[in-house]
């Protein structure tokens, strides 16, 4: 099953269908449909292949196929409010702005049985006496509350809905929530396009902008779990050997255990463990880190080895089957650099709208081991948010295969 959607994920992109109205929707599968059969019926026809099926079970199945294709649509329609609801009460949203478009959001936020979401009120400046009846939805509070609230109540995802002539203040407002993992979307007007470099979506029907958000939502998401599980416990079968003689080599080469356990930040933030080869003879994962240099006194001649050939992080395929870690993403950097960085550039806990990876995009990219500058790191992050940006089941699979590639002669490990 998991296979089945990978390859589908890899094959078809799709498009939800969950809001389009019912005749759209049978219009749409007809017409896909009619392309499809004719193809397939064109290359059977070519083939010679098509005289070993009747007539008649040609044409039921011509008939059969779209009206399940159809049935299964309306199916998912039915099933999709359950199955929403098991994951909760679902995100927290609050809007930022009681104007139309925002009003226009927050009702089909309400009204739509297919959202995850849960609106909490809006943000606004003006008094409730201003506001007068389109205050339908609770007024939390003035704008320059916002980034303590969302802290407070751990707001998922936040929606500005301002005017264009309001850009200083939008800038103010995205400076004051840079240290989030909060998804933060522009509810544009007809003016607003200009205004960023963002990715332009719909949240039911209505036009967003997105600023900082995850590429893995909804099914994009199960893809993505799909596909760490299947290749991690395909990697990990293969490499068992390889896993057993790393392990009892470090074990007789230094005093020590044989794992070494790393504390790290990983999806929204939150604290993780992660796991490696012991490759130092003194193990540091405190609130100051040293990261690990050519010539580094710290190294053991086996643990050269291992960071070199990247053996270190066999491991790491454990913390993708418990779900810490995704094969593919952001890496996840030592707690005291990310206390760090986080303070110095911007946008920097954006890549930890996902999970950090055993590779990724920068790492491919000639940004592997010291970054002993914060120009270089600044250089990693901008891969890491380019690779937000672009996700795709063909990227993940292309840094694999570089990583693999890489591993080879990569003289940037130490």
């Amino acid at each position: 099953m998991g296979l089945s959607i990978v390859v589908f994920a890899l094959t078809f992109p799709g498009i939800s269908r969950l809001q389009e109205p019912a005749l759209k929707l049978v219009a749409n599968v007809a017409f896909s449909w009619a392309w499809i059969a004719g193809l397939l019926l064109l290359g059977g026809y070519a083939t010679r292949t098509l005289h070993q099926f009747s007539t008649a079970i040609v044409q039921t199945w011509l008939v059969v196929a779209p009206a399940m294709l159809v049935m299964a649509h309306f199916v998912v329609r039915w099933m999709a409010p359950s199955i929403l609801s098991l994951e909760g009460a679902g995100q927290k949203v609050v809007i930022v702005g009681m104007n139309a478009q925002g009003l226009a959001l927050a009702d089909n936020i309400a009204q739509s049985p297919y959202t995850p979401m849960k609106l909490v009120g809006f943000f606004d400046d003006r008094e409730p006496e201003r506001l007068g009846s389109v205050a339908r939805y609770p007024l939390i509070g003035r704008i320059e509350q916002l980034a303590a609230f969302m802290k407070e109540q751990r707001i998922s995802v936040i929606f500005l809905s301002l005017p264009m002539a309001a850009e200083p203040k939008v800038m103010q407002i995205l400076d004051a929530l840079k240290d989030t993992t909060a998804s933060i979307y522009f509810v544009p007007d007809m003016f607003v396009t200009d205004l960023i470099q963002g990715r332009t979506s719909e949240v039911n029907g209505v036009t967003v902008i997105s600023v900082c958000e995850t590429p893995f939502h909804g099914l994009m998401g199960v893809v993505k779990r799909c596909s760490d599980v299947l290749l991690s416990l395909c990697i990990l079968v293969l490499i068992a050997p390889v896993l057993v003689a790393v392990a009892v080599a470090v074990k007789l080469s230094s005093p020590g255990p044989v794992i070494f356990r790393q504390r790290r930040y990983g999806l929204d933030g939150q604290e993780i463990v992660v796991y490696k080869f012991r490759s130092m003879h003194v193990q540091e994962d405190g609130a100051s880190v040293r990261q690990a240099q050519k010539n580094d006194s710290r190294i053991t001649p086996l643990g050269a080895i291992l960071r070199r050939t990247s053996l270190d992080e066999l491991p790491q395929f454990i913390n993708v089957l418990q779900g810490r870690m995704s094969i593919v993403g952001p890496r996840p950097h030592a707690v005291s650099h990310n206390e760090l960085y986080r303070r110095l550039i911007k946008g920097y806990m954006v890549r930890h709208k996902v999970k950090p990876g055993i590779t990724g995009w920068a790492q491919v990219n000639g940004f592997r081991g010291e970054t002993e500058t914060l120009e270089k790191m600044q250089a990693r992050i901008e891969y890491d948010l380019d690779y937000l940006r672009n996700w795709s089941l063909r990227l993940d699979l292309r840094i694999i295969f570089k990583t693999v590639r890489l591993v080879f002669w990569d003289r940037q490990a130490y």
